[in-house]
């Protein structure tokens, strides 16, 4: 949140809070009205922003709330559970959760967040609080160009004329819930906020209402990047008290082809500051790949190609931890290649004296033989401080979620020697 004592003294004088600002929320004493070009929109009981357009439904990001309902209950912000303990910190190149400082296990569940039946969140949360897994990697975003029939959750509409955040019940109240649920259950969430590829929207749908053509021109536009923030500033205020939450993330496998390092970087500083102006005691991640570490064989994830100096964004000051990932067979190399991918991410994160999260691996076969010496390979080496597997798999009401060939479903031999017998390792 900005700090409502550096308004402009043009914007006091007027009554008007300036671009951004809040301007409303239970307990908000300042102006309701906004500069012009900007209107007061409402994010939750707690906070109201001033965001650009107008409240009739000029350009810029809109809200909406009258969307149809879920079949499940739905939990609305001021609702939402804050949970028992302390919000995560980084401890050297370790993590500390409520209180004690090790090395963690988790996963990731894109979908969660997608479901409609409170009570499928709840057996998901519940399976990972019996296996001993901690963190959480979840989307929270879910974006659309054309806005789906009853019952389909998305949380973002983009269209010619801007885009309008969706805080229904088929909206971020869903995602709500996976606070509510992973709070009473123990478990730590990193929230992630768009996406590069275009599975759930990501960044090609902000196009839509922003211009461009490719990612790259994504991150240069400022007004898809003032849509982005705005967004963010949206889930951010929803869940800013919460201990729930372990991190917020920038994006999941953000690249610029070809790009100048310093497009990504620069993007990093920006995006990273904002999210601490908003909330400075959570952490902030990348979601990134792991490219362009220094050491390696010189092999393609190792170049600068996807725009990627992985040392300099860790060094970044508010970007709190590493993030890096591992798909051999998509990169084309061999799963034994994975084993100093790890170290040589470590290394960096020693040399940065910050943790280190294995936030992505997976192959389509073999899971427990090469994940297996993947996870000891992490948890034996110094700046490790997690990893998450991808991805969770289970049997809910409808059925077993989705796989893609690299899912863990929960009870069978596959999770007993990646989960069971991981966590038990790492005692």
């Amino acid at each position: 949140m900005k700090n409502l004592a550096l308004l402009s003294l043009a914007a006091i004088a007027t009554a008007q809070q300036s671009a951004y600002s809040q301007c409303g929320g239970t307990g908000y004493t300042g102006a309701t009205a906004c500069v012009s070009g900007y209107f007061c929109q409402y994010s939750n009981t707690y906070y109201s922003q001033c965001v650009p357009g107008t409240a009739s439904g000029g350009s810029g990001t809109t809200l909406v709330t009258n969307v149809v309902k879920s079949t499940s209950t739905t939990t609305s912000a001021a609702a939402i559970a804050v949970a028992t303990g302390s919000i995560s910190k980084a401890s050297g190149t370790k993590f500390t959760i409520d209180g004690v400082t090790k090395y963690y296990a988790g996963t990731n569940s894109y979908w969660i967040a997608f479901l409609t039946n409170n009570a499928d969140v709840d057996t998901v949360m519940s399976h990972l609080q019996s296996s001993g897994l901690k963190i959480l990697r979840v989307w929270g975003f879910n974006d659309v160009t054309s806005v789906p029939g009853s019952g389909t959750v998305y949380f973002q509409h983009f269209s010619g004329s801007g885009a309008t955040i969706n805080t229904g019940a088929n909206g971020l109240q869903r995602l709500d819930y996976v606070v509510q649920s992973a709070a009473a259950h123990g478990i730590k969430l990193i929230i992630n906020f768009v996406n590069n590829w275009t599975d759930y929207g990501g960044m090609a749908a902000y196009m839509h209402s922003c211009g461009g053509s490719s990612n790259p021109d994504w991150y240069k536009s400022s007004a898809c990047q003032s849509i982005y923030q705005a967004y963010i500033k949206a889930v951010v205020s929803r869940y800013v008290n919460s201990t729930a939450v372990f991190a917020w993330e920038l994006a999941n496998e953000p690249r610029c082809n070809g790009c100048a390092t310093s497009v990504l970087t620069n993007w990093i500083k920006t995006t990273s500051a904002y999210i601490k102006s908003l909330d400075p005691n959570h952490m902030v991640c990348i979601g990134d790949e792991g490219f362009g570490v220094s050491g390696g064989d010189g092999s393609y994830p190792y170049t600068s190609g996807e725009g990627w100096n992985w040392n300099t964004n860790l060094a970044i000051s508010t970007i709190d931890f590493g993030t890096f990932h591992l798909y051999p067979s998509s990169w084309g190399v061999s799963n034994d290649w994975g084993a100093a991918w790890i170290k040589n991410h470590a290394a960096a994160c020693v040399a940065a004296g910050k943790p280190c999260l294995f936030e992505e691996y997976g192959v389509a076969s073999s899971h427990c033989s090469v994940e297996g010496s993947w996870q000891s390979t992490s948890l034996s080496t110094a700046g490790m401080a997690a990893d998450l597997f991808w991805d969770e798999g289970d049997t809910l009401s409808t059925g077993q979620t989705s796989n893609d060939g690299n899912t863990i479903f929960y009870g069978t031999s596959d999770w007993t020697c990646l989960v069971t017998n991981h966590v038990s390792a790492i005692g």
